[in-house]
């Protein structure tokens, strides 16, 4: 009968202590499980990872292969049969054209968020602005064409205006802009815009508003701004400016005081561009029709603007004319039209005495797509000596010798959207240390180039 209590205490003692063992056995074995799966799943990951590193440049290279297949031949170029130039879809094979560098691409401005606009140099070629569809101006030191970096000072148009041209106004110091807002086109002077050479203190202020004009055109924005000095006959050398509307009015603006100095009338359904020529004397512009109109601007003795005299008309093309300019001597104009040809007019004529502009010289226009139609071009500018002529088509750039019509250099697909606008530098620029003619593009695809100027006869 001793026994039986002993034996008792034994038997449930046991089970208590096996109880109190098996938790946190169960435990540590739950945990170990946990822990290996965290460890499988760790090292998987970074051997994925470590594949992924391990394989870049092959993985890059095919999907590169994938977007970018081998450049189609010309012939199998796709471009529209009557505008080619207008075809703004560009396919993948053309990123691979434009990666190509060509010889005289000398650089290229960036900071731009969008679309390009328009772009001018200053007189002494030594600032370069553009105008931006992101509502900003900027305004490059061009120290040297080849640096690697550029000074820049930035103008914040007022909320809701895009810039759509823009012209520097007495020489380097000021900034014209046109601008489109809801109500209409406006226009806005800047004043001391000019970049100090590096080293020299940096402008924190930013340039005041001189003065500034609402829709100036209704509500037809402005295709272009050009500016002259006012240096023939009676003129006293200051800045004027031409706003040309997308309609048929052409504006002449005093540059430092803003006045509105007189207006014309192309009559001629739709404007293309305008222009004045470099003494400030006559005004010409391309329009719907083949014909071009040039007015004469007559200045008082006192140097200011007395009228605006139609003068003269061009006759000789058989279509619209798409773009022109003058020569630097202001005695010639330069135009290029759809019908496929270049003309250079005598304008030195005694207009007074009935006697007619003279077609010199007839040139055709040396580009065409992949069915051999004739490109039009957008945009024509010479060089400051006289001697070269840059011109556009869509995203291609052309120099031709300005004397005989024939094409010194071509750069295809320079820019990966259409040429927006072109400007030469009035004033040589270094480029490394040697002075150089430089020409800007802008573009849609929101850079800015500099190129230098092909020999204009080179063996």
């Amino acid at each position: 009968m001793a026994t039986t209590p002993s034996s008792s205490s034994s038997s449930s003692t046991l089970p208590s202590i096996l109880s109190s063992l098996s938790l946190p056995l169960l435990s540590a074995v739950v945990g170990a499980v946990l822990a290996l799966l965290f460890l499988a799943d760790y090292f998987r990951r970074k051997r994925a990872e470590i594949g992924t590193i391990a394989q870049p440049t092959t993985a890059t290279a095919a999907a590169a292969a994938a977007r970018n297949p081998p450049p189609p031949s010309t012939a199998a170029a796709k471009k529209p049969p009557h505008r080619p130039h207008h075809h703004h879809h560009h396919h993948p094979a053309d990123k691979d054209v434009n990666k190509k560098h060509h010889p005289l691409d000398v650089n290229t401005l960036k900071g731009h968020s969008d679309s390009v606009t328009a772009l001018a140099f200053s007189s002494d070629g030594r600032n370069l602005t553009t105008a931006c569809a992101d509502g900003v101006v900027r305004v490059f030191r061009i120290d040297d064409a080849s640096s690697k970096s550029f000074k820049m000072l930035r103008l914040n148009l007022p909320a809701g205006a895009h810039p759509t041209a823009i012209a520097f106004s007495e020489g380097a110091t000021s900034v014209v802009v046109a601008a489109q807002t809801l109500s209409g086109s406006s226009l806005y002077m800047y004043a001391d815009v000019s970049n100090k050479p590096a080293g020299q203190e940096i402008k924190i202020l930013p340039p005041d508003v001189k003065w500034e004009h609402h829709k100036i055109h209704a509500e037809k924005s402005v295709l272009n701004l050009t500016a002259a000095c006012a240096t023939y006959g009676s003129g006293d050398g200051s800045t004027i400016i031409a706003s040309c509307s997308e309609g048929t009015d052409i504006k002449i603006w005093h540059g430092k005081s803003g006045k509105d100095l007189g207006s014309v009338d192309t009559n001629q359904l739709k404007n293309n561009m305008a222009t004045i020529s470099p003494n400030g004397r006559f005004l010409a512009a391309a329009a719907f029709t083949a014909d071009v109109k040039v007015w004469e601007i007559i200045y008082s003795k006192d140097g200011s603007v007395k009228e605006i005299l139609k003068v003269m008309q061009l006759k000789g093309h058989k279509s619209a004319v798409t773009s022109l300019c003058f020569t630097p001597n202001s005695e010639q104009i330069i135009t290029a039209s759809k019908d496929g040809s270049i003309r250079v007019w005598n304008i030195n004529v005694r207009y007074h005495l009935d006697e007619d502009p003279k077609t010199l010289k007839v040139f055709p226009i040396p580009l065409h797509d992949s069915k051999g139609s004739v490109c039009y071009y957008d945009h024509l500018s010479i060089s400051p000596n006289g001697k070269i002529l840059a011109v556009t088509s869509g995203p291609t750039l052309q120099w031709l010798c300005a004397e005989t019509g024939r094409v010194l250099n071509t750069a295809e697909k320079v820019h990966e959207g259409d040429i927006t606008g072109i400007s030469w530098s009035p004033q040589s620029i270094p480029n490394g240390g040697a002075p150089a003619t430089v020409l800007a593009t802008a573009s849609t695809d929101k850079k800015v180039k500099l190129w230098l100027a092909p020999e204009p006869n080179p063996s």
